[in-house]
């Protein structure tokens, strides 16, 4: 058991030096371990490419297994509904989407080191490709607009946003009426991490037999805020999740002249979690973090699952 959770230790932080700050080990005896590890797996787990360690094939099909075991493992020694935040030892990972992470990054970890002072979190960008961060255990928790989830995932929806156009202060579209056809024939700036130039702008438009025209896709949500603010280009975002930080950049926000469907902010997570007394206090956190930043949270306001 001590070797499956330094494994997971090791495989999590991808060093001998963060998995033993993690395991309040030293660094000689985490190597230690891991030479003891190697050599029952017969392989080397962690090889050296240039200054860091990465992991070899059968780490990397270890992984989510590995995480599996040692967190049901745990979760046998921790009595049912009972747990101390104050006294909690954990890494969360949180797969987000950048912008939320601007937005509500620094109010959580306000929040996570006031009751729980030894719990770390990492949060995970969401890259180009999709990936089942849940299922594969790379992630704890997934906050955002959760798209073709696998089916054993649960999800516990928490807000619907709207969208809304911005643009620069003083922009020209801004002087009068926002009418569609103004909003069409305006060159837009889409942000996407897949590189889209569509969406449902595009399928409101073409109901009225209108295009725009996207002159440039940006990856990240400070790239293309930053963009939006150096030229003409129309930007569109959701309302209560980015407004505040658009207005931080000095960018100005006005109403969408379609109509367009909700955009929905959810939490998502494997139900190997559903039990987990620390995994369910880090659900009300970022509940009751979103909920206190954007506004009221779902109907229920509650956890779906059992554990709340």
């Amino acid at each position: 058991m001590n070797l499956l959770i330094a494994l997971d230790a090791l495989l999590e932080e991808g060093s001998v030096g963060g998995a033993a700050d993690r395991l309040n080990l030293s660094s000689p005896a985490m190597s230690r371990t891991l030479a003891r590890i190697r050599r029952a797996l017969g392989d080397p787990v962690l090889v050296r490419s240039g200054r860091v360690m990465v992991p070899t094939p059968r780490a990397l099909a270890l992984r989510a297994e590995v995480h599996e075991l040692v967190s049901r493992a745990r979760a046998v020694f921790t009595p049912a509904g009972e747990i101390d935040p104050a006294r909690l030892e954990r890494v969360f990972t949180v797969q987000a989407d950048e912008s939320l992470v601007v937005r509500l990054g620094a109010p959580l970890l306000t929040r996570i080191r006031a009751e729980a002072p030894g719990v770390s979190l990492r949060f995970l960008g969401e890259g180009p490709q999709d990936v089942q961060y849940l299922r594969e255990g790379l992630a704890d928790l997934e906050l955002g607009n959760v798209t073709d989830p696998s089916p054993e995932t649960r999800i516990e929806p928490l807000l619907e946003d709207r969208f809304v156009g911005v643009v620069r202060a003083g922009h020209p579209l801004l002087d009068g009426d926002v009418t569609v056809d103004r909003f069409a024939s305006a060159d837009h700036l889409n942000y996407s991490r897949r590189g889209r130039f569509g969406g449902p702008i595009d399928t409101a438009l073409a109901d009225r037999g209108l295009a725009r025209r996207v002159v440039a896709v940006y990856p990240t949500f400070a790239s293309a805020l930053l963009a939006l603010l150096d030229t003409d280009l129309v930007g569109i975002l959701g309302d209560r999740v980015h407004s505040a930080t658009a207005r931080r950049f000095g960018l100005a926000t006005f109403p969408v002249p379609l109509d367009l469907p909700s955009l929905e902010l959810s939490l998502a997570w494997h139900p190997r979690y559903a039990a987990d007394p620390a995994h369910a206090w880090l659900r009300g956190l970022v509940r009751g973090v979103v909920r206190d930043e954007l506004g009221r949270a779902g109907p229920s306001g509650r956890d779906p699952s059992s554990g709340g």
